[in-house]
């Protein structure tokens, strides 16, 4: 072959490649987009997103604050929510619930109205993660204090089971066929759920993570995502409980998402003030491919699966953590709502 054909041949393999090298290589220009001052006082834990009606539901220790998104503003108030740590969604009864950790109850509310509609009691104790398991259509709610999930009926707004756990459950997440996993914090450990009988099905070491918080899931590829507290995502396979990957991320990590449409996972690291932005290759093989400057306390996060942003809620600290287990003080005032995108 001549030299000029060779040349004319490698410059067309190349302009016929470039397309899918780029395609391949993740667009990792995330940024603060905006911040919302919402005030007042008190704790804050997890978000919960409503992608039907654009609203986020942001927890505030005795109340959730409700947002709506598009309009960047605050609308209403859930009161009454007891030491709330979170919310789950059941779309297609239109309810919200909410975990009320002080009391040891669910207060159940109306998505379309966001009035209360009754406070279902005798969960277990202190309890914190909660979800909504489309396979048995049963809300759960994962009991810190209480070492334990307890599950209720939405129907007739009662407790019907609590199942004892080997430690102390942190986040967790439903694969809506049927399995629903948790985070031991106290264990290092995952374990698996069979939701459709209240049973606990199998406990999975964790490797070298420390004090898993945050999951989520990929239901396509059969991969849970635990962040830890010492600087590391594990990936887990859903199905056969191996660790295939660990991932660096950021300090003080208390959630992560995972946006399936983009291949990516978002970290939300409190003590650092950032986000780690990890790109999925393939089911085992994942990589850093942004840091996203927060601020620090902005520990929780989630995700808009229509617009790819991710929202977190923050104070500005008085007093930061300290190491030596002294209790942090916020800025009066400080709470802020951040909306996190590419422009």
């Amino acid at each position: 072959m001549s030299r000029p054909l060779q040349h004319a041949l490698c410059l067309a393999l190349l302009t016929l490649a470039a397309p899918h090298a780029l395609a391949s290589t993740p667009m990792a220009d995330y940024r603060v987009l905006s911040r919302l001052s919402l005030g007042g006082e008190g704790g804050w834990d997890y978000l919960s997103f409503d992608a039907q009606r654009r609203h986020l539901f942001v927890t505030r220790g005795n109340r959730v604050e409700v947002v709506a998104v598009d309009q960047h503003k605050h609308i209403a108030t859930i009161p009454g929510t007891q030491g709330v740590h979170g919310i789950a969604i059941d779309q297609a009864a239109h309810r919200g619930y909410a975990s009320d950790g002080l009391s040891a109850s669910v207060t159940v509310f109306d998505l379309d109205t966001l009035a209360v509609v009754t406070t279902i009691g005798g969960t277990g104790e202190k309890p914190d993660a909660i979800l909504y398991d489309a396979a048995s259509h049963h809300v759960l709610t994962f009991n810190g204090k209480g070492h334990s999930f307890s599950v209720i009926d939405p129907v007739q707004n009662v407790v019907i089971h609590t199942v004892a756990l080997p430690g102390k459950p942190e986040f967790a997440a439903s694969d809506e066929q049927g399995h629903v996993y948790v985070n031991l914090e106290d264990r290092a450990e995952l374990v698996q759920i069979d939701s459709l009988h209240d049973s606990v099905l199998a406990q999975w070491s964790l490797g070298s993570c420390q004090s898993p918080t945050g999951l989520a899931i990929d239901r396509r590829h059969h991969r849970l995502f635990s962040v830890c507290d010492n600087q590391q995502m594990a990936v887990t396979d859903a199905e056969h409980g191996r660790v295939v990957a660990n991932v660096p991320i950021g300090e003080g990590p208390d959630a992560v998402v995972f946006d399936e449409a983009a291949a990516m996972v978002y970290s939300s690291n409190g003590e650092s003030g950032d986000i780690s932005v990890v790109h999925q290759d393939d089911a085992d093989h994942y990589r850093v491919v942004q840091t996203i400057s927060t601020q620090p306390s902005a520990r929780t996060l989630v995700l808009d699966p229509r617009l790819h942003r991710l929202y977190l809620s923050a104070v500005q600290w008085a007093t930061p953590p300290g190491g030596d287990g002294a209790k942090p003080s916020a800025v009066p005032g400080s709470f802020t709502v951040l909306t996190v995108g590419s422009p």
